[in-house]
Order: C-alpha cells, then structure tokens, then sequence
C-alpha cells in the first residue's frame, strides 16, 4: 500500500449539523500526524470539476459552532459515470491526493465504495446524516440537532393544539427512516409517529383513531415520516378529509429547517471523535470503511454493511410512545 501523505476531504449529499466539526477534526488529527489536507468543494461534483484548495489548521478555525458545511455540498450525476469518475480520479492524483475522507449519508457512501474499487484508492467515510438510517452505528453526524429542532418546533405547536380541537401532523425527514420521527415523538410528547418500518404491518391512521386519542385529550399531535408510500402528511390528513371527516387535521411541514442550526454538544463531539479515528483508520491502512460508534466506542464498518439498510428500529420505542400517550 502506498504511504500516505496527502488527504482530500469532501461532504456530498445532503449537508447536516456537524459536518463542519468533522471537518475540523480530520483536517487538525491529519495535520498534528504531519498529513497535508486539501478541501475539496461542492462534493464528488468539486473533484470532477478541480475546486481543490489547500487547508491548514487556520482553514477550519471559529467552524465547529456552525451549521451546515463550509465545503459546500452537491449531488453529482457525472460521479455516477465512468467517464466523471476516471476525471475525478484524474484530479485527485494531480493534486497529489492519497487517500479521501467522505462526510456523507447513503448516496455518498455508495458512491465511495464503488470510486474506491474502481481506483484501489484508500476512502473513509463518516456518517453525515439527520436520517440516522445507516448500519453498524448507533448515530450519525447531525442526527441528534435534528431531533432537538423537530423537539422545539412541535413544543411550540403544542400551545396552539391544546387550544383547538384538531389533529395535527408534523411531517419530519427521514427518507425510509423512522428514527427522527418516532424519537422525535418522545422527546415532544407526541401522541403517536407514523414511520415506513411499520407501513406494511399495521393501519398506523386507522390504528391511531381506533385508539380513540380524544378520550382524555381533545387535541393530538402526530408526527409522521415523509414517505413516498404513506404521502407523508399530506396523505395523512387527506384520508382523515375522507375516511374520518369527523376531525379537523392541520399539516406542518418542517422540511430543510431540520438540516439547518448550530449543532448540539453531542454531534459536536461525535463529529469531532469520528473526524480524528478517520484519520487514524486511514494510518491503520483501513480502507472502504465507515467510522460509527456502538456503545459509545468508534468501530470500523464496511461500506457494504453501512448502506445495507439492514439498521432495525427500536420496537420498545413504538410501544414507549403509545404507552405514554394515553
């Protein structure tokens, strides 16, 4: 394996709290291991396009408070073609570049995987996601400030719901994920979450009003995972328009608001713990690995394994919910 000297660094995909923290951790952990960084901007889409600037330790000061990604982020369609691939790999080799780090979620990952077996380039990824919905770690990077947002935004909407009779759905991100809505419901007090992992077992609407949620409230607040299947919750309160026209439902849809913000403590350091053991991984001479964290301890998971999409979601948590919302 060729000794590494240089590493790129690049957030693909759609940006999260705390990548800047990530950045920060790998650019300083690669420099204090006498590493040069360049900064790749705009993603895969920077690396077919040349946007590579060199980073020192003053590129990534005053960063980690903020939100979203000072690299800036993009969703590339030429990386997705041998042809953009070979050019990457072209500017990345011309910058003198060894070995990459990719902040991302799913798509990126994907993406690294196969750039890396085509190339036999040396890649480590971080989870940089608020979906939450990668295996083999507990968290990703963004994760927890997206649920402290979902948390206070729906704190507010509790003050106008117990003043009105209505059923109110909160539509939250998620992708095929349930983890930000079904801890999202938790954490506000919400009355129920309607997630994909349950979409092909239960009615989760015709459960919900079965449940009769008015016997001690008059008001209640779902939140429901936005989903190509269920039509989020727009679907939602159109069946409640013509299956229970007995209710008045009210949609919010809180959208990029989730993405954005400073990031909480925990991604702080999360992003910081994962930044600096993606650059150990890569002196170990690991490759094609995700950095997660079990049990509190950082763990190396193929790529493979990571975008499996085989992360279950806690079924004490969906009971949890109806349990305390009666």
């Amino acid at each position: 394996m060729a000794h590494i000297k240089c590493i790129g660094i690049l957030t693909s995909g759609g940006d999260a709290p705390g990548m800047n923290a990530a950045i920060r951790a790998v650019t300083r952990t690669a420099i204090y291991n006498n590493l040069t960084v360049k900064g790749i901007m705009r993603g895969y889409h920077g690396l077919i396009t040349n946007e590579i600037v060199d980073f020192q330790s003053k590129s990534v000061s005053n960063i980690i408070q903020k939100g979203g990604t000072i690299l800036k982020t993009a969703r590339s369609k030429e990386f997705l073609t041998v042809e953009g691939r070979a050019l990457a790999y072209k500017n990345m080799k011309d910058n003198g570049i060894d070995a990459l780090v990719v902040i991302g979620g799913d798509g990126s990952l994907t993406g690294a995987q196969i750039f890396a077996q085509e190339y036999d380039i040396p890649i480590v990824g971080l989870p940089g996601t608020i979906d939450n919905d990668l295996s083999g770690t507990d968290a990703t990077i963004g994760y927890d400030t997206a649920l402290n947002t979902i948390m206070e935004a729906v704190d507010k909407l509790h003050d106008t719901a117990t003043s009105h009779e209505r059923l109110f759905f909160v539509e939250v991100m998620g992708n095929t994920a349930g983890y930000l809505a079904l801890n999202g419901a938790i954490a506000a007090g919400a009355e129920a979450a309607i997630i994909p992992e349950m979409e092909t077992e239960v009615d989760q609407l015709k459960q919900l009003i079965s449940q009769g949620f008015r016997k001690s409230k008059n008001s209640a607040i779902v939140l429901v995972a936005e989903n190509k299947a269920t039509g989020g919750a727009m679907g939602m309160a159109e069946r409640i328009k013509r299956e229970y026209p007995q209710y008045d439902a009210r949609i919010t849809i809180l959208g990029h608001l989730q993405r954005g913000g400073s990031p909480t403590a925990i991604d702080r350091i999360l992003a910081s713990r994962m930044g600096a053991s993606a650059i150990k991984a890569l002196l170990e001479g690991q490759r094609n690995v995700m950095i997660g964290i079990q049990n509190g301890q950082m763990t190396y998971v193929p790529f493979a394994k990571a975008i499996s999409r085989t992360k279950t979601i806690n079924r004490d948590n969906i009971e949890l919910v109806k349990i305390l919302s009666i």
